[in-house]
């Protein structure tokens, strides 16, 4: 029996082997590489633990890790819920803004129809407008309108703009001349005509933002302005427009000149429309020309 012992693991493993690279047809060495088994199992070892690292970085700072069944579903659930409420909120604010749009279009155009349960201050029986007032009805009044005058049309720290009574405004008159057709919504008049001498340059009732400023078949060069209180102003058949959307104008500060541009027109005069709260009110009542 032999006294020579079996080399134990960790000596097989150091163990060295050549690696010979030889060309097959001339068996010409190409290369010579010596390896152990320690040596392939640490490379392979490395090779593993680098792709597992590599994997591991990519899930965690990549978007992949979305892709991932079960991975962040709480997270994106949220997340689409938060995105529907903005879509949601968007077409909200998408509707109103196209319905806006289209009222504007109608009111400029000129065909625009009243819905028929609307009701027009010209409509309340003379026996009620002219009702008698108690003096504890006019003292209540007097307080109101004191009241009213305290309060500020633009807060000065945010807020809700406060909402007053057309009778409570004041408004600067368009232009001053000869009231040729009054107000008559029944025959879908729903403004006034002024004529005034040519050239004569048409003022902003009230301050506020000009949101149309366009060419119609039937009005020619129209101007609209949205002012404060849910109040619209509307001046057609103008020659010149001398302001463009968006601009802010101040009440009595020139916005066009006086014309006879359209079609609905036979002489050069300002057709001004007032709209309070999507219905047409008569100028002449809270107006002096």
């Amino acid at each position: 029996m032999s006294d020579e012992k079996k080399p134990g693991f960790w000596d097989s493993m150091q163990n060295t082997y050549r690696l010979v690279l030889m060309n097959e047809e001339t068996f010409e060495e190409m290369g010579s590489y010596k390896l152990t088994r320690l040596n392939i199992y640490l490379g392979f070892s490395t090779l593993i633990v680098g792709v597992a690292v590599l994997v591991a970085s990519l899930i965690i700072f990549t978007p992949i890790k979305r892709y991932i069944p079960g991975y962040g579903d709480v997270i994106l659930q949220d997340q689409v819920i938060d995105l529907s409420k903005r879509v949601d909120s968007m077409q909200m604010a998408l509707n109103a803004y196209q319905l806006y749009e289209e009222n504007i279009r109608k009111i400029i155009h000129g065909d625009y129809e009243l819905p028929p349960d609307t009701i027009v201050q010209e409509d309340f029986p003379d026996s009620l407008l002219n009702t008698s007032r108690s003096v504890e009805d006019s003292l209540l009044r007097v307080e109101i309108a004191k009241e009213n005058l305290m309060q500020l049309t633009y807060p000065k720290s945010g807020g809700i703009i406060s909402q007053k009574k057309l009778e409570d405004l004041y408004f600067f008159p368009p232009v001053n001349g000869t009231i040729s057709a009054e107000f008559d919504p029944e025959k879908d008049h729903f403004g006034l005509d002024i004529v005034a001498p040519e050239n004569t340059p048409i003022k902003a009732i009230q301050e506020g933002i000009v949101i149309a400023a366009d060419w119609t078949l039937a009005t020619g060069n129209t101007i609209g302005i949205q002012h404060n209180n849910n109040l619209l102003s509307f001046y057609k058949h103008n020659s010149v427009l001398l302001k463009k959307v968006g601009s802010f104008v101040k009440a009595g500060e020139a916005i066009a000149i006086i014309g006879n541009t359209g079609e609905l027109t036979d002489g050069p005069h300002l057709h001004l429309e007032l709209w309070h709260n999507k219905t047409p009110v008569d100028p002449n009542k809270y107006i002096n020309f």
